[in-house]
């Protein structure tokens, strides 16, 4: 059997709040699903924490639902690809295969005085030319600091090479690969750009980096594409032999399953935070106002190709909130209905800066605030104004890409979870004064490891397949009046200056 007679290629999405795995067929359709969810660890105010374990485990036991739910058995698959929540940091022990400390999450702000002490020489933008992002508590570079400084014995170890780091991309394909028994120590270019230590032109890792940080080079895995065999399934787990052949960071998939491959072209996942990258091409492009410049994929031998990305911290995490915190939904489904049962915000406005501000702000000392409520409101209108904040939000990334890249976007192809609430479309049209666009397989980060994996071993032939396949399922056009877009802006713009400088020697 060749690989093109193969029926499926296999995608792990490792994200924030669950791991999915996904079945697709060649015409880039959901097979079958398997998902569960993990626990999100708040050890302190600030800190979010995972268990590489439980993900490990999660992810073995999606694998299975996603075969049993087709009815498939691995010699059906193709391929493997891999997606996953960036930024987020594991350090385990090569022999053992155990964690060292949990996997401290993307949104966690503890390592702020390392931000500090790193941007003490040099400033904030002291790396920025070479990697491309700002110091901020975002990247992997001061997680990693971290761990080496506050986990007992950690530091020792990993000078004496006994330890591995990696995204929860490498720690997967690590264990898929065999774990102890010969995994394979791999990330690729798209998710080292995510940690401030590779060069975005060489991407190579820098070793002068790694010593300012303190960082032994053996921690690292070796980079590679974002499309090529590396390695094989354990002949133990679910996919004995199979080629591992794909490797995103879950935002860089997403694009790639959008088919967003010409510069100007752009995407909005709605996930746990928002993220809007925009593809500048084979030339990484600084921005002059506060975007990360990143790598957007880079397949096989071809070019790389360079984004502007727009992170946004709080968005679908807002709406799991309101349902855990507050309980005043049950389900997150619910907060459409709750929106739409009053006309507008009623002059709320709620800006979630509950890990500080990401994009375009970069502002580690902000935090959430609702704001202009009076004895009028009600639960409605603080639901309203939650999921608008998620529109505003987006429009602040995009009036930053608009001006870097000197492109007016045309349309805007958006995909992830929120995707779902036409209220929010509607107003995230409204808002950004540009239509919006939802594909019809919305699971578009699963969709563009697939394809990442399946280019490798030629169950697709490349690029054009992508394009082919991709089909639009609803469009959103603008209907607010001019005037009325300008004064919500402004108000947003008030709410959001009162969130800034909150967190000083009184904040616990």
């Amino acid at each position: 059997m060749t690989d093109t007679e193969r029926k499926y290629v296999l995608a792990i999405d490792q994200g924030t709040t669950s791991s999915r795995t996904i079945l697709f067929n060649h015409a880039g359709e959901v097979v079958s699903v398997g998902q569960l969810e993990h626990e999100q660890i708040f050890p302190h105010a600030g800190w979010v924490e995972h268990d590489p374990n439980e993900i490990w485990d999660n992810v073995r036991q999606t694998v299975g639902m996603a075969l049993g739910g087709a009815e498939a058995n691995h010699h059906e698959v193709a391929a493997v690809g891999i997606t996953n929540q960036r930024e987020t940091t594991i350090i385990w022990d090569r022999a053992t295969g155990e964690p060292v400390y949990n996997a401290i999450v993307w949104q966690d702000t503890r390592s702020q005085d390392l931000v500090d002490r790193l941007a003490a020489d040099g400033g904030p933008d002291r790396f920025r030319s070479i990697v491309g992002e700002t110091l901020s508590t975002y990247a992997s570079i001061t997680k990693i600091m971290w761990i080496l400084e506050n986990v007992p014995g950690v530091r020792e170890r990993a000078e004496r090479g006994e330890l591995a780091f990696g995204n929860p991309d490498t720690w997967l394909i690590w264990n898929i690969t065999g774990g102890t028994e010969g995994g394979v120590h791999v990330t690729d270019v798209t998710n080292a750009s995510r940690t401030m230590l590779m060069d975005l032109r060489t991407l190579q890792w820098r070793e002068d980096i790694c010593e300012i940080a303190g960082i032994p080079m053996s921690l690292l895995p070796e980079i590679r594409s974002s499309s090529e065999v590396y390695g094989y399934g354990r002949q133990t787990g679910l996919l004995p032999g199979k080629p591992i052949a794909g490797d995103l960071g879950d935002q860089q998939a997403a694009t790639f399953g959008q088919a967003c491959f010409q510069p100007g072209m752009a995407k909005n996942t709605y996930g746990t935070g928002c993220f809007m990258l925009m593809n500048t091409g084979t030339e990484p492009q600084l921005s002059d106002n506060g975007l990360i410049t990143t790598v957007c994929y880079k397949i096989g031998d071809k070019p790389t190709v360079y984004a502007l990305e727009g992170s946004i911290a709080v968005s679908g995490s807002l709406i799991q909130w309101l349902r855990d915190n507050l309980e005043i939904i049950a389900t997150a489904p619910e907060v459409e209905a709750l929106a739409a049962s009053v006309d507008d915000n009623g002059g709320v406005y709620f800006v979630p800066a509950f890990s500080g501000l990401f994009a375009p702000h970069w502002r580690g000392d902000a935090r959430g605030a609702i704001v202009g409520m009076t004895r009028y409101n009600t639960k409605a209108h603080i639901a309203r104004a939650a999921l608008e904040s998620t529109a505003f939000q987006t429009r602040e990334v995009l009036d930053a890409m608009e001006a870097d890249s000197k492109v007016k976007l045309e349309q805007l192809r958006v995909d992830g979870g929120m995707t779902a609430n036409s209220l929010l479309m509607q107003f995230q049209a409204d808002i950004l004064d540009t239509e919006v666009v939802l594909p019809v397989v919305a699971e578009t980060t699963a969709l563009g490891a697939a394809y990442a994996a399946g280019i490798a071993v030629g169950f697709w032939s490349g690029e054009e397949d992508v394009v082919a396949n991709w089909a639009e399922a609803k469009r959103w056009k603008p209907e607010m009046e001019p005037a009325e877009r300008e004064r919500q802006l402004r108000q947003w713009k008030k709410a959001i200056s009162k969130t800034l400088d909150w967190v000083d020697d009184d904040v616990k």
